[in-house]
């Protein structure tokens, strides 16, 4: 039996192996990084717009399209989702796999996001829409500067674990082809018909970027609760 290094050696430095994990890595960085920033601008929109339709009683037909999106995107998985994306919405084959990579998870993330900000934005009170009002300030301006500020500390935690969620679920892109990080163990998996090396890789990179983004997190979320005393 080969021992641990000759094991080592065969699975990530023979040929440059590591390669793999490097590019896919990159790529699932890429894919997390610009599908979280659709899913937030995504999230706060069809957010305010559910609040907005539910305090006012205006905005019905939009409020009618988001709920039917929030419905079906939180109803289907996001691995059928990407599919669809890929093999239906989009046919061509000359389509970037991370472009669709990242509007599918994009997509999915916002519906989460949006039931995060809209859970964050209700725990406000009331008398704080009031006293924007009362400053003479707009019912869009409100939210702009005064409710959306105090939701987004309250929420911080939950959009923490929601980008987490996101990352680990980019894991799926290999469905299209694409070459993530679990993508890349997979290929190196096939090439030295060894699982448990690869596979132990992919899940300690992920574990130490987790670890790393939930640190961040809660830095950030200390700071922002000390900035409030």
């Amino acid at each position: 039996m080969e021992n641990f290094s000759e094991k080592f050696i065969n699975n990530f430095i023979t040929d440059d192996r590591w390669v793999y994990l490097f590019e896919g890595l990159k790529t699932t960085f890429v894919i997390t990084f610009f599908a979280l920033i659709i899913g937030v601008v995504l999230g706060f929109v069809v957010a305010v717009i559910r609040t907005s339709a539910d305090k006012t009683g205006k905005l019905k037909i939009p409020n009618a399209i988001c709920k039917l999106y929030l419905t079906i995107v939180r109803g289907t998985p996001v691995m059928i989702q990407l599919l669809i994306i890929y093999y239906v919405i989009f046919t061509s084959p000359n389509v970037s796999k991370v472009f669709v990579a990242v509007i599918a998870f994009g997509i999915n993330s916002g519906a989460y996001v949006a039931e995060i900000v809209r859970s964050g934005i209700n725990s406000i009170d009331s008398g704080q829409f009031e006293a924007g009002r009362s400053l003479g300030l707009s019912y869009l301006e409100t939210f702009r500067f005064i409710i959306i500020p105090q939701a987004f500390k309250n929420v911080l935690p939950a959009l923490g674990n929601e980008s987490i969620s996101l990352l680990k679920e980019t894991s799926i892109s290999g469905y299209i082809g694409l070459m993530d990080l679990t993508k890349g163990g997979d290929i190196i998996r096939s090439r030295t018909y060894e699982a448990f090396m690869p596979l132990i890789a992919v899940a300690l990179i992920y574990l130490v970027i987790v670890m790393l983004l939930s640190a961040g997190i809660s830095r950030l979320e200390r700071r922002l609760h000390a900035g409030e005393r």
